[in-house]
């Protein structure tokens, strides 16, 4: 039975590779075997990445910078990939955007940081799909894996979030990163529904918190909230993913994976 959880030798691209998550995804990936594509804006770190990744697992990943947002960048990422590997087997489309005014009010909210954010977290996420959806459904094959967030099916609960700066601003999560990450889910299902006639499966991978050194009263708030009384580790996400990337996952596709400790429970 554990044949159909083996990844060795897929090849799986990922966005964002560089950041938290992105980085246990790569890490975790390489070291079950997959070929690794690293995907990020760097291009020089996203080759260091690739080197060091080959260096503790032994495989062959590929290091590759470009811009998300740019349909041109995209189609290029994607030829070096079928040039290097012949084929895609998995893309998680995984890199997300914070602008400079990020945190800023509701009511102050730049549009130019709304539609910056919005460009890459949804707009990259479409060209990537597009692009690669191509390649896989020449070979009638392929799982695409998008990562949304617990606030793209909930409302940050504004309790949690203590004041910094005096008092005068909180750190959040805003109305853009909320609305970006809820068109992931409505994109998956209807990627999921239209693809699935060519053998290509779509999924969500919805996260709760991340530890990542947050402000121990956020931490400490969100652990009351939270029914397993405690945030995420990276590890802990990759593990959904990894799932829906194998072929465990073979007659799941459309699907809202919450990985969230019971968050979404209340």
């Amino acid at each position: 039975m554990l044949d159909c959880f083996n990844v060795k030798d897929k090849v799986i691209v990922i966005t964002g590779a560089l950041g938290l998550l992105g980085s246990a995804y790569t890490a975790g990936f390489a070291q079950e075997g997959a070929r690794v594509v690293v995907v990020d804006l760097d291009g020089d770190l996203c080759r260091q990445k690739a080197q060091e990744i080959a260096g503790k697992s032994g495989t062959e990943p590929l290091g590759i910078g470009g811009d998300i947002t740019d349909r041109a960048a995209v189609s290029e990422m994607v030829a070096q990939v079928i040039s290097r590997f012949g084929k895609i087997d998995v893309l998680i489309n995984n890199a997300a955007h914070k602008s400079e005014h990020f945190f800023t009010p509701f009511e102050d909210f730049p549009i130019a940081d709304w539609e910056e954010v919005m460009k890459v977290n949804v707009t990259g996420m479409f060209l990537c799909s597009q692009a690669v959806a191509g390649e896989m459904k020449k070979r009638q094959s392929g799982s695409i894996i998008n990562i949304s967030s617990i606030y793209g099916v909930v409302a940050p609960d504004q309790r949690i979030y203590p004041e910094t700066g005096g008092g005068k601003v909180k750190i959040n999560t805003p109305l853009v990163y909320s609305t970006s990450k809820g068109a992931v889910i409505s994109l998956t299902r209807y990627l999921a529904a239209y693809l699935a006639g060519d053998g290509i499966r779509v999924n969500t991978v919805t996260p709760g918190g991340v530890y990542h050194g947050q402000d121990e009263t956020f931490v400490a708030r969100y652990r009351e909230r939270c029914p397993m009384a405690r945030m995420a580790t990276p590890e802990e996400i990759f593990h959904a993913v990894y799932f829906l990337a194998s072929d465990a996952a073979g007659y799941i596709t459309g699907h809202n994976l919450v990985v969230d400790g019971g968050w979404t429970v209340w």
